[in-house]
């Protein structure tokens, strides 16, 4: 019965970190789920025994995080995903058994975490950054760190904060049980464990008030920046589903129509003026570079509202392979800027290793042959005040980092994440993604305007509150002044380097801890450094459990 506690924990662990997540927003629970994985990889235990730990929690926050993935093609992608991404955990709890055999402890679990979500970040097929830990915290106290140290130091953050709790905890406990016992050398090492134990929790309470002080949103009361005034037509479609292109007239008439309502309240003086209008990814799936019909209805909307309409297309490239596009529709000069989605969507605008995944999946055919784009991160829209630049990135691109990073470098006054989620349903996916736009919001001190074509839309401040969304499957227009900022984060400014710090920390750590266990530590062993005191390869007792995350 003992032997299945901590299996157990591991499991219950992952699911209270999948609860930290949208819909239900208990952020505090990816505190406690890190802090109770730091307890069950903080014991004496072997390095296998740490990557099942580690792939059980996987299992419990995966599955029931990314059931959205099967809504229309059944549990096997599904599953195979949630497996393929608990193998990740499996690493961190392999690398992390290793590494924290060290002294401080948390510190080494924060950031055998951080390598280890970077890397699932990065490959294979350029990463999956779905369900990191900083999109876990947009309506926690510690999202201001997004704005000195980007989602990466957030995500670091959260594992120290939580790792560190516990680690006081496991030492208040062996504290109090050693406390009759007369001083020895160990028991000043508990006693300088609990204080450092304790300064790492402030200083983790600490710094989200200090980006508070120091991240531009928080000027925004007593300073005025330039605004501009956005509308966003979220038109609907006619049914939910993977066939909902079949549909592409009607979802660009459905938001035609909402744009022409729009300006009828305009006209009538109910709603006042938009300097732009932004449709969401897909609101035009038909070219209208390529259908007289479309460029009609779109030029009509445009000249009707008078205010150009950024808008989600699909354009051909000259090979007859399509990309994904957003482009800016002036009302009388037509066609002013496009970008071209990046980071496109594996297993979705694009199928790698074709032949091999159809043997799996009769839909594997069903995916897109689109080809990624190049050229600028952001679109300049002309509006009657002047132009305003404006970031783009397309739905799932909101998930990856040198994404928004890019816009803002070059010279994004807000964020525009046009995004098309009805093949998903009415699932968790949007709120998820709309927990990534707002901790980007953050990180970059920008407004974030969130355009989807069935929901669920949204407008989000620069200090990363929601102002105003719609709901789910219904036509909406949402309207609001944005600021627009050209000040930086120190989070921008930084870029890449934290993860790197905190890779080069990780990888440093796991290296050493390794090195000390070899013959030739053991016959020279560093001043002040305790190889004796090394962790056994397992332990039978509950103190004995306890008595090892504290070496």
């Amino acid at each position: 019965m003992t032997r299945l506690i901590w299996p157990t924990t591991a499991l219950a662990a992952g699911v209270a970190m999948w609860a930290a997540f949208p819909p239900r927003n208990l952020w505090f629970l990816a505190v406690v789920a890190l802090g109770l994985l730091a307890v069950v990889l903080g014991r004496e235990i072997r390095v296998r025994d740490g990557a099942l730990a580690g792939f059980l929690f996987g299992l419990g926050f995966y599955v029931p995080l990314l059931p959205w993935i099967g809504e229309y093609v059944g549990p096997l992608p599904w599953l195979a995903l949630a497996a393929v991404l608990a193998a990740y955990t499996a690493l961190f709890g392999a690398i992390a058994t290793v590494s924290m055999r060290l002294p401080l402890p948390p510190l080494w679990f924060a950031a055998s975490w951080t390598l280890v979500e970077a890397l699932r970040s990065m490959f294979p097929f350029g990463g999956f950054p779905w369900g990191r830990t900083a999109f876990s915290q947009a309506d926690g106290p510690l999202l201001p760190l997004a704005s000195l140290v980007g989602a990466t130091g957030l995500t670091f953050g959260t594992a120290l904060f939580g790792a560190s709790v516990a680690w006081v905890f496991v030492l208040g406990i062996r504290s109090w049980q050693r406390a009759p016992r007369p001083a020895t050398e160990e028991s000043h090492a508990l006693s300088v464990g609990v204080v450092s134990g304790v300064v790492t929790v402030l200083l983790a309470l600490a710094a989200p008030l200090l980006a508070i002080l120091v991240t531009p949103a928080s000027l925004d009361r007593v300073l005025s920046p330039s605004t501009t005034r956005v509308a966003i037509v979220q038109g609907n479609v006619p049914r939910l589903g993977l066939e909902f292109n079949a549909q592409r007239r009607a979802v660009l008439d459905y938001h035609v129509r909402e744009t022409m309502k729009l300006a009828e309240d305009v006209a009538t003086g109910r709603t006042p003026a938009p300097d732009f209008v932004l449709w969401p990814e897909n609101a035009s799936d038909i070219s209208p570079l390529d259908n007289p019909d479309a460029e009609a209805e779109i030029e009509a909307a445009a000249k009707a509202v008078n205010a150009p309409i950024v808008l989600g297309t699909i354009l051909i490239n000259d090979d007859g392979s399509p990309r994904n596009s957003v482009i800016v529709w002036d009302p009388k000069r037509g066609i002013t800027d496009r970008y071209d989605k990046h980071i496109i969507q594996p297993f979705g605008e694009y199928l790698p290793w074709r032949g091999f995944f159809r043997l799996f999946s009769s839909y594997a055919d069903m995916a897109g042959t689109f080809t990624p784009g190049g050229g600028p991160s952001v679109v300049r829209i002309p509006t009657r005040s002047g132009p305003v630049i404006a970031g783009v990135a397309t739905c799932w691109e909101v998930a990856f980092d040198r994404a928004a990073r890019a816009s803002v470098d070059q010279g994004a006054q807000v964020l525009l994440v046009p995004t098309n989620n009805a093949t998903f349903g009415l699932s968790s996916m949007t709120y998820q993604q709309l927990a990534m736009s707002q901790v980007r919001a953050v990180e970059h001190g920008r407004s974030v305007v969130v355009a989807a074509t069935s929901g669920v839309s949204a407008i989000i401040g620069a200090d990363g509150m929601i102002e105003s969304e719609s709901g789910f499957f219904t036509p909406a227009t949402l309207t609001a002044h944005l600021a627009l900022r050209s000040d930086t984060t120190i989070a921008t400014r930084l870029g890449g380097l934290p993860q790197t710090i905190a890779v080069v920390i990780a990888v440093a750590a796991f290296l050493f801890a390794i090195a000390r266990r070899t013959r030739f530590s053991q016959r020279f062993p560093i001043p002040g450094m305790d190889t004796a005191g090394d962790r056994r390869e397992s332990a039978d007792t509950t103190s004995e459990e306890i008595d090892g995350i504290t070496r």
